[in-house]
């Protein structure tokens, strides 16, 4: 038996190793969605630990529960996106008979709607967290095609800076009810509960 298991792992090692091309394109979009799924774990596992516990109420069941949701939902979400955006290349350069530029656009387009269409938190904060490097990305872009590459001043980013704190202070402070839910707890709890407190140790050691 051990035998026949190596003689399969053997033949099986040597088809991934000389692939035919459709095998290839199938095996891509296969390995896709695994690291889509092993990065969505990565990413979203620490991040909604470090969250839950600090800023979320509720037992440690529902809290665990929250956990295991958020990293499930943010790891299938970005591994279906893989497999479809990587079907899509694929049977656009099939059609077109090769690659073309505006190949990359569609596919994230229509796997862009599917996947991440839908207003949940996760998928606000994925695709939020993807349009600031797209807006900054476009920028850049924009910037060196009308200075043929010229460097940037060297006073652009703090000006940007600047200006992206003082606009989410203000719409915290006064349109509070457009910011997304996790920016607003994070803000309450750095500029709201800094306010409350009645001794040294609800002023040092506790929030509340």
């Amino acid at each position: 038996m051990s035998s026949l298991v190596a003689s399969l792992l053997t033949s099986t090692d040597a088809a991934i190793a000389s692939p035919t091309p459709l095998a290839h394109t199938l095996l891509a979009i296969l390995k896709g969605v695994r690291n889509g799924l092993v990065y969505g774990v990565k990413v979203r596992a620490p991040h909604a630990f470090v969250m839950t516990f600090l800023f979320r109420d509720g037992s440690l069941r529902e809290k665990l529960a929250g956990i295991l949701s958020a990293t499930q939902t943010h790891a299938t979400n970005l591994a279906v996106f893989v497999g479809l955006f990587k079907t899509g290349m694929a049977l656009l350069r099939a059609l077109n008979g090769s690659y073309a530029p505006v190949h990359p656009f569609f596919s994230g387009l229509v796997a862009g709607y599917t996947v991440f269409g839908s207003s949940t938190s996760v998928n606000r904060q994925i695709v939020l967290y993807l349009f600031s490097r797209v807006a900054l990305a476009l920028a850049q872009y924009i910037y060196s095609r009308a200075t043929d590459d010229a460097p940037a001043p060297k006073h652009a980013f703090p000006i940007f800076a600047a200006l992206v704190w003082g606009l989410v202070m203000w719409l915290f402070y006064e349109e509070r009810s457009t910011l997304q839910s996790s920016l607003r707890r994070s803000m309450d709890y750095l500029y709201i509960n800094a306010d409350t407190f009645s001794d040294l140790r609800t002023l040092l050691w506790h929030n509340q």
